[in-house]
């Protein structure tokens, strides 16, 4: 069998049980000291001081061994009892549920409505005419009657949808009156509206929730019952038995009575999380609209009835069917209805030959009270719907004791120490010795602090900045007599003093992080590749601020109120947004987004996926004339109050070249650590000296201002200096304030890339309307019904909407990593067409920056669809599908070059037939 196909496999059971084998770790030791020392030391016996400390070491091995060996839970457990090992997780309801995805996912969420018994979901028909002479649709036919058959074509949409309700009876006590029963009815329509709305897919829609229709069966009985039976009772029974298999009622089940079912936890919670238990997906899926109604059946309900001795006479007719009348085995029920027993039905009961009177006043009673057990049965099912996670014992695995309190008296190194009579040389022995020891006993006081941290470290919201730890031996005798500068009371300290050096925090925190996202089949290997030759050595924490994003709401999110709010990047990755009687701030500056635009920025470390004006800028490049008369370009940066704080120190030929300065200048800010800062002031504050990428500047006022430097440049190079800050403090510590704002403005608040995700679907004219409504579709291309197929400009189709000026969004190859990351994120039977338009704003005429216009005519169509619904405000519809029409990708300015120049040269150039620019 060849390498490439055998399987790889990882066992489940790797612990060999040795580090609980005092024998076996004894053992071992001597097979070392033999090798290592086998022609000096040759008494291995028990009494020699060599094989005591080895006895001490294994059994202090076998400790370690033993914490390991606890249940997980009790290693988790939190040292404050209040807390929980539930956070440092993503429980059942956050991580396996999904949004709606089948037909009946979405019965399920409906079913889950109060006042919903069962409910059908369909596709909505509408078709669409094609003239592929003019290349014109209408939803009209005969709009295109002039044009020649062969030149007319149609097809259907896509991703539309009606429901079928079957409503829960109402009872006549609440609602007495037929208007009091259609306001219900109508109320609960709604709601489906606004539920369905909620957990939309990407690219469908809602069209249509209707009533379920009926078809009336006739169902006549002549029934015996036992002696001592009450027949309203067995009345009531038949009556709701015959309903309920006419009509299924759905029964909602408790998460044990689930596994006593013999279901797995991931086929319990897959699909939507409801409200009220678990629905059974066997009996979600035989509980569809019965198409034949049997008499056959009706007779096994009626006798499995407790008092029912026997069925004198029994009969089934249709009573849609006027003119079949007779008596039948089976009816057929008409498509799409659901039989119901109509007015005519009638019922005998009989004791022996004894006809009885059935008291239907008592009968209603009865129903009533069957209704109510039903209903109490059903409300214990939503208790207990979580699973509970093992609660732990703290064990305080992190503790540590010195080894040397273990050691026999006579070495004069534990608690008891040496008798007051030992020499000079015995106590400096001892001392040796106990000196000797603590190496061992700080190696093991690290493995139990990072045993201490293993909660911390794989929990899916860390937040530690370090990866090593360690701390102190503070149960030992004559401590100061052995170490110096050991800070007993500060482990953070210690943890500094020991292993700074060792701990390469970003590396391994990737490292860590990527075993996380690993264990979901994530992976951020090629972004990180790109991000690196981006930004240079601050991509290593940018890549881990994305992975600790992405981790902390893979799952679903709870908000304050220990509700969901249905915005995991897992579970909700194939969602559309809500645009259903939203207010203005859910549909604009929002985080009401497809679930797919979330995850791709989370993939690609867009960190504000809202969806929002993304032309506005703290940038500014403008243009002047220099003393030369030659025009050149220069740029600003402005804070968040409008304050320009940063500025070139160069003119630029071009405003790409501009730019370019400009962008390398945030990565150089980003790139200094705050602790850099804090570092380099602490040691003091000269003229021109160098604090990560900042060189400080002191006048001869003594006023304080800094550059921002490139450290790579050569001193004495204009190309050092790159960016200034145009202002002066009167300390060093207002200077350092300065400083440490610019990082964190840079790093959390400059802003620029976002995204748009344009559903063809919800730009379709009114699918309810008997109009052809032509001038309201999208321009489509049929080159008289030869190509440009699909026609279908809607159904499955988005337009992904980008800015091309940003800094990552210049660059070719992170353009293609997110191309490939959209086409790939996006559900697969949704077809995307990218676009990288626009300039930020002011820097062109409002009218000819595509990404104002776009914007403008974008937010005036979502504030008008969430007010109207079905139906569009034509001229806004018009604008938008007008500039989609015309959006143009933008590709960075280059320079070409000769193919045959130096390689050296190409970066960041443009080569003819080299160079992939991308694609629509």
């Amino acid at each position: 069998m060849s390498e490439i196909n055998k399987h790889i496999t990882i066992p489940k059971e790797v612990n060999s049980g040795n580090d609980l084998d005092y024998q076996f770790l004894k053992e071992k030791g001597l097979e070392y000291i033999e090798k290592l020392a086998g022609n000096i030391w040759t008494d291995y016996n028990s009494h020699d001081p060599g094989i005591t400390t080895l006895e001490m070491l294994c059994y202090a091995i076998t400790d370690i061994g033993a914490r390991i060996s606890l249940p997980i839970e009790d290693i988790l457990a939190p040292a404050d009892g209040a807390k929980s090992t539930e956070n440092q997780f993503f429980n059942a309801l956050q991580i396996l549920p999904s949004k709606p995805v089948t037909e009946n996912d979405y019965r399920k969420l409906f079913i889950d409505i109060d006042g919903v018994k069962n409910c059908w979901l369909s596709k909505y028909e509408k078709t669409v005419y094609v003239d592929c002479k003019n290349d014109l649709l209408s939803y009209n036919p005969n709009d295109f009657n002039t044009v020649d058959d062969e030149l007319r074509r149609d097809f259907q949409l896509n991703g539309l949808y009606k429901l079928k309700v079957d409503f829960d009876e109402l009872d006549d006590s609440e609602f007495p009156y037929k208007a009091d029963k259609d306001a219900e009815i109508t109320r609960i329509k709604e709601l489906i509206f606004s539920r369905y709305h909620e957990n939309r897919n990407l690219c469908e829609d809602l069209i249509d929730v209707a009533e379920v229709e009926t078809h009336a069966i006739e169902v006549c009985a002549s029934i015996e019952v036992e002696t001592e039976t009450d027949e309203e009772l067995v009345h009531a029974k038949v009556l709701r038995a015959i309903d309920n298999y006419f009509s299924p009622s759905l029964k909602f089940y408790s998460l044990q009575q689930m596994l006593d079912k013999g279901y797995s936890t991931d086929h319990i919670f897959e699909g939507p999380a409801l409200s009220n238990g678990f629905i059974d997906e066997e009996e979600l899926e035989n509980a569809q609209l019965r198409t034949e109604v049997r008499l056959s059946d009706l007779m096994q309900l009626i006798m499995k009835i407790e008092g029912v001795k026997v069925i004198k006479d029994i009969s089934i007719n249709d009573c849609l069917d006027a003119e079949n009348k007779n008596d039948a085995w089976l009816i057929c029920v008409r498509p799409g209805m659901k039989p119901k027993r109509c007015d005519s039905s009638a019922f005998s009961y009989y004791k022996d030959v004894l006809p009885l009177n059935v008291n239907s006043k008592k009968v209603k009673g009865y129903i009533q009270q069957l209704d109510i057990d039903e209903a109490e049965k059903q409300s214990l099912a939503k208790i207990g719907m979580e699973l509970e996670v093992p609660k732990g014992s703290f064990r305080d695995v992190g503790e540590t004791t010195t080894i040397q309190n273990d050691f026999p008296e006579t070495y004069g190194i534990g608690d008891v120490g040496l008798p007051s009579r030992a020499t000079e040389a015995r106590k400096a022995q001892a001392k040796q010795l106990k000196g000797y020891l603590l190496f061992f006993d700080q190696v093991f006081a690290t493995y139990f602090a990072h045993l201490d941290k293993v909660k911390d470290l794989l929990s899916v919201d860390t937040r530690l900045a370090k990866t090593y730890f360690t701390q102190a031996v503070k149960d030992l005798e004559d401590f100061a007599d052995l170490v110096t500068d050991y800070p007993l009371s500060d482990d953070e300290a210690l943890t500094q003093n020991l292993l700074s050096e060792l701990d390469d925090n970003i590396t391994r925190k990737n490292e860590l992080l990527d075993h996380l996202i690993a264990r979901f089949a994530e992976k951020f290997s090629r972004y990180s590749f790109l991000m690196k030759e981006i930004y240079g050595s601050y991509a290593d924490e940018a890549i881990i601020n994305a992975k600790e994003v992405f981790l902390s709401e893979y799952g679903e999110i709870k908000n304050t109120d220990g509700s969901a709010n249905n915005n995991g990047i897992s579970n909700w990755r194939g969602s559309a947004f809500n645009y259903f009687e939203r207010a203005p701030e859910e549909i604009w500056n929002t985080e009401n987004v497809a679930g797919a635009q979330k995850r791709i920025a989370r993939l690609s470390g867009i960190r504000n996926f809202k969806r929002r004006n993304l032309s506005p800028s703290f940038i500014e490049t403008y243009k002047l004339t220099n003393s030369e008369g030659k025009e050149v370009f220069r740029w600003h940066v402005k804070n968040n109050d409008g304050v320009y704080f940063l500025s070139s120190t160069e003119e630029y030929n071009t405003r790409a070249f501009a730019e370019d300065e400009l962008y390398q200048t945030v990565v150089k800010i980003v790139e200094t650590r705050p602790e850099t800062i804090e570092k380099g002031f602490a040691e003091g504050v000269a003229d021109e000296k160098e604090v990560g990428n900042f060189e400080i500047q002191v006048s001869p006022t003594g006023k304080y201002s800094f550059d921002v430097i490139n450290t790579n440049a050569h001193p004495n190079s204009t190309d050092r200096i790159i960016a200034r800050q145009f202002l002066y403090y009167e300390t060093s510590e207002e200077l350092k304030a300065a400083i440490l704002e610019m990082i964190e403005f840079f790093t959390q608040e400059f802003i620029e890339e976002g995204m748009f995700i344009v559903e063809h679907i919800l730009l379709r004219p009114d699918v309810t309307s008997e109009a052809g409504l032509q001038n309201q579709f999208m321009p489509v291309c049929t080159k008289q019904c030869t190509s440009c197929e699909p026609i279908d400009p809607y159904s499955y189709r988005v337009t992904v909407v980008l800015p091309g000026w940003t800094h990552r969004f210049r660059n070719m190859d992170f353009r293609k990593f997110m191309e490939e990351l959209i086409r790939k994120e996006l559900p697969a039977h949704v077809l995307a067409r990218i676009c990288w338009i626009g300039e930020r704003d002011k820097l062109v005429p409002d009218e000819e920056n595509e990404m104002i216009q776009f914007e403008k005519a974008y937010q005036e169509f979502l504030l008008a669809k969430t007010n109207s619904g079905q139906e569009q405000d034509e001229t806004k519809l018009k604008n938008l599908i007008a500039i989609l029409t015309e959006l143009n990708t933008i590709y960075p300015t280059g320079r070409l070059i000769d193919c045959d120049d130096d390689a050296d040269l190409l970066g960041g150039k443009i080569v003819l037939g080299r160079t992939n620019i991308g694609n629509l």
